[in-house]
């Protein structure tokens, strides 16, 4: 069965194909600048790159043009190959803690919990009806990116707060990145040979979290009533005191949205080094002795290292470490760092092994009492793989 999944944002469609018999990637593509001048789209297919600019008005003349070249450049032969289609979906809220079939009724869900996710769930309704709209007949499953968290206890959800803003307005922790998170317990399981570990998982992107994981259920993690909360990031915060808000929105003469959007947009790598939200341009920039640099680049490992002591905690102890995502994946200095910094809980870095990047490598010396791995994450082929057990369960 072949299986696509698609991640529709609000000017943009990124989808993959997959071969679910085989778990192949057949085709990956972005299309970008949806609903603005210049649209055009990028497809990855058989090691070549196709590009073409074409205009792309809205989201279902994207998902037209993208079934049109899956026919044009013979990536299919027919619509009727595609078996089902998994959307990544942002918010479920705390009503969806697994991935499910797409019905009227789920994508009322969706606007209803727009408020939650303001960026991401309207899109995400958006791609789902133009997949409608193209392919009536084909199944659609919904992978939530808060499911892989809700198997929290309301100890680590619920905030101090009034108890009535989570009755009355569903103010709790949900965490994010849930596909990633999900998708490398199951990795750290096959490797470990059992279901039974204590993992920390970083998700290290320009975009970051952490989660606490016991037995392949989620037990704490980072991101909290939204993305903003957790580690510092490339251009995201973290976790800040909120009376900053408040004050500063005083200062510069700005309200309170206004400076969440600073908190989102202009801090992190990019607030502290005042130039950049890269993390390659951040590491640069310490080699060359810049001195905002090295403090971004302390700062960011100072944040994940607090999240990890208080996860080791949280769990009684931890059997791996893993880092995935982009920066996890191949930032070996960041790696390094985080390794020495908590050399108090026994936990030794390989140096040579650390240097491996793009593959999934154990970096922790045979000295280690904790393993320290590296494993590329594929939200993907775990949006694909969800909606490939739920077309069998329907079979």
């Amino acid at each position: 069965m072949k299986i696509m999944s698609i991640n529709a944002g609000s000017s943009s469609l990124k989808f993959s194909l997959f071969d679910m018999d085989t778990k192949e990637l057949i085709a990956s593509g972005y299309f970008e600048r949806v609903t603005l001048p210049g649209s055009f789209y990028n497809i990855k297919y058989q090691g070549e790159k196709i590009h073409e600019d074409v205009d792309m008005p809205n989201h279902t003349v994207a998902v037209e043009v993208l079934l049109d070249r899956l026919i044009k450049h013979h990536i299919v032969n027919s619509l009727e190959e595609i078996g089902a289609i998994g959307h990544r979906l942002v918010h479920g809220a705390d009503k969806y803690n697994h991935s499910v079939i797409i019905t009227d009724e789920v994508v009322e869900d969706l606007k209803k919990y727009s408020s939650l996710a303001p960026l991401h769930n309207p899109a995400n309704i958006l791609g789902i009806e133009a997949v409608k709209n193209a392919l009536p007949e084909v199944p659609m499953v919904g992978v939530f990116d808060t499911a892989f968290h809700q198997t929290m206890k309301p100890s680590a959800y619920m905030y101090p707060v009034p108890f009535y803003w989570y009755t009355d307005y569903q103010v709790r922790k949900y965490g994010f990145h849930g596909t990633s998170h999900c998708y490398i317990s199951k990795q750290i399981s096959k490797i470990l040979g059992t279901d039974h570990y204590k993992a920390i998982i970083c998700h290290l992107g320009s975009g970051g979290s952490l989660s606490a994981v016991k037995d392949g259920k989620c037990v704490d993690t980072s991101m909290g009533f939204t993305p903003l909360a957790g580690i510092m990031m490339g251009t995201r915060s973290g976790d800040v005191d909120p009376s900053i808000i408040t004050y500063m929105a005083e200062k510069e003469g700005k309200t309170a949205d206004e400076i969440v959007n600073d908190l989102n947009k202009k801090s992190g790598f990019l607030g502290l080094t005042e130039k950049y939200s890269d993390f390659r341009d951040v590491y640069a920039g310490v080699k060359a002795g810049d001195e905002k640099c090295k403090l971004a680049f302390d700062k960011y490992v100072q944040t994940v290292v607090n999240y990890i002591a208080m996860y080791y905690v949280e769990l009684e102890g931890a059997d791996v470490i893993c880092f995935t995502a982009g920066l996890g994946e191949n930032a070996t200095p960041v790696r390094k760092a985080i390794a020495e910094k908590l050399s108090c809980l026994g936990v030794k870095i390989d140096e040579e092994k650390n240097q491996i990047c793009g593959e999934t490598t154990e970096i922790s010396s045979s000295e280690s009492k904790i393993k320290l791995y590296v494993i590329p994450t594929n939200e993907e082929l775990m949006i694909a793989e969800d909606t490939y057990t739920l077309m069998n369960e329907k079979a």
